[in-house]
C-alpha cells in the first residue's frame, strides 16, 4: 500500500510540475507580449527573435546595434530602431518575399535593453536603470534605493527628450507620498532622467 502512495504520488508530481511551469511561461509571454507588443519601439541593444516560418536558416536571434541596425540573412542591413515591432516585421517581410514565396515571418522582442532611465544626485544609488515594465516617478526612485537625508525632495525634476526638444517635469515627493498631486508622478520613458538635488 505504501508503495502505491508513493507511486501516485510521484506520478502526480510528474505531471503537475510540468504543467505549472507550462502555466507560468504562458503567463510570462502574455505579460511580455502585453509590453512588448507590435507598437513597442525598438531601440539598440535590444534582441529580436526574427524567424520565417518552415525556413530554419531565417531563423535568427539579432542584437540592434548602437546605430539602430540589424542585420539579416538575404536582406543585409536594415533599420531597426525607432520602428515599432509590427512595422519592422512588415518591412522584413516584404524585402523577404524575393527569396521565398509567401513568407509567414514573425518578430518578437526576446529582450529589451534599451528601455534605459538614468537617475542622478541626492540618491542612495544613482545610475542607469534597465526597465522590464512601465514604472512611474516613485517606483524609480524606490529601485535606486530612495532618497539620500539630504535630498531636496520636492524638487525632484524629470528631464525628457523628444524631437531635439527637452521637457522638464517637476516632482514633489511629500505631495506624492501623500497622495496629493498624483499627476506628477508620471510614467517613465525610454532616455528619461531623474533628478535629484
Amino acid at each position: 500500500m505504501k508503495r502505491l502512495k508513493l507511486l501516485v504520488m510521484v506520478l502526480i508530481s510528474a505531471v503537475l510540475i510540468p504543467v505549472s511551469i507550462l502555466a507560468t511561461a504562458c503567463l510570462a509571454e502574455e505579460d511580455r507580449v502585453k509590453f512588448f507588443g507590435d507598437d513597442y519601439l525598438i531601440g539598440p541593444g535590444d534582441i529580436l527573435d526574427i524567424s520565417v516560418w518552415k525556413e530554419e536558416a531565417l531563423t535568427k536571434l539579432v542584437t540592434v546595434l548602437p546605430d539602430g541596425k540589424i542585420s539579416f540573412p538575404l536582406i543585409g542591413d536594415i533599420d531597426a530602431a525607432g520602428k515599432t515591432v509590427a512595422s519592422l516585421g512588415n518591412e522584413l517581410n516584404k524585402k523577404i518575399e524575393r527569396y521565398v514565396p509567401d513568407p509567414n515571418l514573425s518578430v518578437v522582442v526576446q529582450q529589451v535593453n534599451s528601455m534605459l532611465i538614468y537617475i542622478i544626485g541626492r540618491i542612495n544609488h544613482p545610475g542607469r536603470f534597465v526597465l522590464n515594465t512601465n514604472i512611474n516617478v516613485l517606483q524609480a526612485l524606490s529601485m535606486a534605493g530612495g532618497l539620500n537625508p539630504f535630498a531636496k525632495k520636492n524638487k525632484v525634476l524629470i528631464f525628457r527628450e523628444k524631437n531635439d526638444k527637452t521637457t522638464i517635469f517637476k516632482f514633489r515627493y511629500d505631495d506624492v507620498s501623500k497622495g496629493e498631486n498624483l499627476e506628477q508622478n508620471i510614467m517613465l520613458k525610454r532616455g528619461d532622467i531623474i533628478v535629484v538635488p
